[in-house]
């Protein structure tokens, strides 16, 4: 009987498809398991920190990741596929490999600094969490924002973490010039679910309070229920509307999971060590989603999919926003206090 491992998501390593040697091996698997299961960090100096986002169902203009790889280990993450890139595994090596970019804020500031730049959004971080476990240490994710502070230039962020809320000194004086909103990932609320789907994530109790103090701040705040997962958490999309709109969100989304590449072994493996019983209705709902395919690329389909049971987790959210967020709104983000002369040198934190 494989023995669960605390604070993991994947349950192996899925093969890399850029590799031409196949290792496929069970964190279980004896003399594995410690190898596999202690996180490694390692420094790496990449040319540049922003990127252009070219999706059209995307709102956002620019993307910056502090982090490749993610210790929060969601099983449904569809960033995973990303790590084969650098040569690492989509399962255990996502969770346990995190290739820190140190040189983050220097970048950022040099991208300000660009001749003819005209400043939109940035979201930290739109592919891996900037508050995941690690940052508590790096601090990278905060002297990123010093930088968006200082330059007076609006930023976005989305995370799972209350490590969010260490920051908030820097947050009220972004937000007091409107150049700033938190959006936190609540997928559920059910903290059993929550252990086994987001093992490393803070939790839903905390995720609320942390919701709530950024609220209480006048930082605007927001939640994206995410992603939907029928058979696991379609159930929960009234509850989680309902409480997160009493702790002061002015706002939420959703996406339906797609399990598109390297994700599909992991988060089936990881049906079959959890939830065996539900694994076959869990992926035959997802397949109804995406047209009988458990993945969806397609920027018209992808967050949203298709057919009854697409329509119906539509229709709930519906009434979701309809009954705890008729009057809320968050308001655009400025862009026209942007000042790209500054050169004060980055404080340290």
């Amino acid at each position: 009987m494989k023995q669960e491992i605390k604070g993991q998501g994947a349950v192996a390593n899925v093969h890399n498809h850029f590799e031409k040697n196949r290792y496929d091996k069970s964190i279980y698997d004896d003399d594995f398991e410690e190898k596999v299961v202690k996180t490694q960090i390692q420094t790496i100096f990449p040319k540049t920190i922003v990127n252009k986002v070219k999706s059209p169902d995307l709102a956002m203009a620019y993307s910056m990741n502090p982090y490749q790889g993610c210790e929060h280990g969601c099983a449904y993450c569809y960033a995973r596929p990303t790590h084969e890139y650098w040569g690492y595994s989509a399962g255990v090596d996502f969770e346990r490999m995190i290739l820190a970019k140190k040189n983050a804020p220097e970048l950022l500031e040099q991208f300000f600094k660009k001749k003819g730049y005209k400043p939109e959004p940035i979201m930290l971080s739109g592919n891996t969490d900037c508050y995941q476990p690690v940052e508590r240490k790096l601090k990278i994710t905060r002297a990123l924002l010093q930088v968006c502070l200082e330059y007076r230039h609006p930023v976005s962020i989305l995370t799972k973490n209350a490590l969010v809320t260490r920051d908030i000194d820097i947050l009220t004086q972004l937000a007091e010039k409107n150049l700033v909103t938190v959006s936190f990932s609540i997928p559920t609320i059910n903290e059993e679910l929550r252990r086994k789907l987001e093992p490393r994530t803070s939790s839903a109790k905390t995720k609320m309070q942390a919701l709530e103090t950024i609220s209480k701040e006048g930082i605007p705040s927001h939640v994206m229920i995410a992603p939907m997962i029928p058979g696991l958490n379609t159930m929960e999309i009234l509850p989680i509307a309902e409480a997160i709109a009493e702790k002061g969100a002015l706002g939420f989304g959703y996406t339906l999971v797609r399990l598109n590449d390297t994700v599909e072994p992991v988060f089936i493996e990881w049906l079959e060590e959890h939830y065996p019983d539900r694994k076959e209705k869990v992926l035959n709902q997802i397949a109804s989603l995406h047209g009988g395919k458990l993945g969806e690329k397609s920027v018209a389909k992808r967050k949203v999919g298709e057919g009854n049971m697409a329509q119906m987790i539509h229709n709930t959210f519906k009434i979701a926003r309809q009954k705890y967020f008729k009057d809320k709104k968050i308001q655009p983000l400025a862009t026209h206090l942007f000042d790209g002369t500054k050169g004060e040198q980055l404080r340290l934190f």
